[in-house]
């Protein structure tokens, strides 16, 4: 199948969190299995500064039309393997900027027309290439106008674009939510301003669009696809996911074994395997070390990487302080996020220098390093559609400490709980459920047998593609 993605991150390229590596996984499963693919991100700076892009072909110089004026863009294309492209859209006034979505203190104030430009582009090139793409997969709100932006265009020009438009929801959270004002941009018949349309409270919902008007909707695990069906977790929406029950599948994202895997890890000091341990330890002793701590240190080693937001449950960290000043255990952060958050892990990691280290720099080999010398990964998230990170932790022999939500239901099982099956501790969503987990690691952690089991039980499991990328080829109409 010829099959095109569009996504506003993509690794290596840019990344900003799990997107970026499961949209460039997704699209090499399917380029392992035969299929012609092409993803499409905006030519954002980093983007184009890359060794990969800077030889980039440039095919197209379109004219969109963006409400009542032209503006000019540039695809341009390159291939990093046999079976794949990549196309970047490109305009310096809405991608030539130094972070995909903001400033770090607030969103860019055009997101919206950002946006709408580049589904546009994506649509434009489409047809002017004459891509015929038997599906088009689009990801999160930043692509959700592009199916029904994709169809208008068919209507207008009498062409075929795609057989099937697929939305996945890698986060319901963020839905993309403009004025109203903004909708005369997409050039869309008035009628789809309406509650049957985009219109969200009054204001234009890009995600909404996406949901309503794909073919079939996905999101990233059987757990999420449930949760986003109610009021708890549905954000607004979960009546209109509701509406398309019938056309939703929660799809388990997958990971790559060709960049996480302990045995050929080039990021990391020394390599392991489940058979041979010893490399973790050198991990685990270069990770103390680079932090300023004992590198033979003993006790239980916490890691946490992530965004420091509420929702990954940063707070819930802050709120166990009293624990994090016991002797026997360390504390090693790498993210960066909401300041608020971040001024308490700072101020903690100041409160307590021999115990709590916190890392703000955008880090990929510090984040492998984290996973693989950790013994425990702190991952108490309110709510997690998928989460990479706790398949990382299992693959890599590091514990996953998790919230019993979303993919992190579907991935760890407890190891109190299920003995036997046991690769990590599952808590409640709270302060104290996150201290009962960190009371329960340190039981774990004496215990070295049984930790070693737990261990290894997390490091046999397989997280790649195989089963969820058949899934999706179903998705795309292949099979039916």
């Amino acid at each position: 199948m010829k099959i095109v993605h569009a996504a506003s991150e993509l690794f290596p390229y840019v990344k900003t969190g799990g997107l970026a590596d499961a949209v460039a996984s997704l699209a090499g499963a399917l380029v392992d299995r035969g299929h012609e693919v092409a993803v499409f991100v905006p030519g954002y700076r980093e983007v184009v500064d890359h060794p990969d892009a800077v030889e980039a072909e440039t095919v197209l110089r379109p004219r969109i039309e963006m409400g009542d004026v032209f503006m000019s863009g540039e695809i341009r294309r390159f291939s990093p393997r046999e079976g794949l492209t990549v196309y970047l859209v490109c305009r310096d006034e809405f991608f030539d900027r130094r972070h995909p979505y903001g400033t770090g203190e607030r969103d860019y104030e055009d997101n919206h027309h950002r946006f709408i430009f580049f589904c546009k582009g994506v649509v434009e090139a489409m047809r002017l290439l004459r891509m015929n793409a038997d599906a088009v997969h689009c990801h999160d709100w930043q692509t959700g106008l592009l199916p029904l932006l994709l169809r208008h265009a068919e209507q207008r020009h009498g062409d075929i674009l795609a057989m099937r438009t697929v939305c996945t929801v890698h986060n319901l959270a963020f839905q993309g939510v403009f004025p109203m004002r903004s909708f005369y941009r997409t050039n869309l018949p008035e009628e789809l301003m309406g509650i049957d349309g985009v219109e969200f409270y009054g204001q234009m919902n890009f995600l909404k669009a996406g949901l309503l008007f794909a073919d079939r909707i996905s999101t990233v695990s059987p757990t999420y696809a449930r949760e986003i069906q109610t009021p708890e977790f549905g954000c607004g929406l979960e009546g209109v996911v509701a509406s398309r029950a019938e056309e939703l599948a929660g799809l388990l994202n997958g990971i790559d074994s060709t960049i996480w895997n302990p045995a050929k890890d080039a990021l990391l000091p020394a390599t392991y395997t489940i058979g041979n341990l010893k490399g973790k330890w050198t991990c685990r002793s270069e990770l103390l070390r680079r932090h300023g701590f004992d590198p033979d240190y003993p006790g239980p080693v916490f890691g946490m990487v992530c965004r420091l937001t509420s929702q990954k449950g940063v707070d819930l960290v802050l709120a166990n302080r009293e624990f994090f000043k016991r002797e026997d255990c360390r504390l090693i952060v790498l993210g960066k996020g909401d300041p608020e958050l971040t001024r308490g892990l700072r101020e903690l990691a100041q409160a307590l220098p021999k115990r709590v280290a916190l890392s703000t720099v955008h880090d990929e080999g510090m984040s492998h390093l984290v996973t693989a010398g950790a013994d425990f990964f702190l991952m108490p998230s309110r709510f997690e559609p998928c989460g990479l990170s706790q398949m990382y932790s299992q693959v890599y022999g590091t514990i996953p400490v998790v919230t019993g939500v979303g993919g992190l239901a579907d991935t760890v099982v407890d190891c109190d709980a299920n003995p036997p099956e046991g690769t990590g501790i599952q808590v409640a969503v709270s302060a104290d459920g996150l201290l009962d987990g960190l009371d329960r690691a340190l039981v774990l952690h004496r215990d070295v047998n049984r930790l070693v089991k737990v261990q290894l039980g997390g490091m046999r499991k397989d997280f790649g593609w195989a089963a969820t990328v058949k899934a999706y080829e179903m998705l795309y109409g292949d099979g039916e």
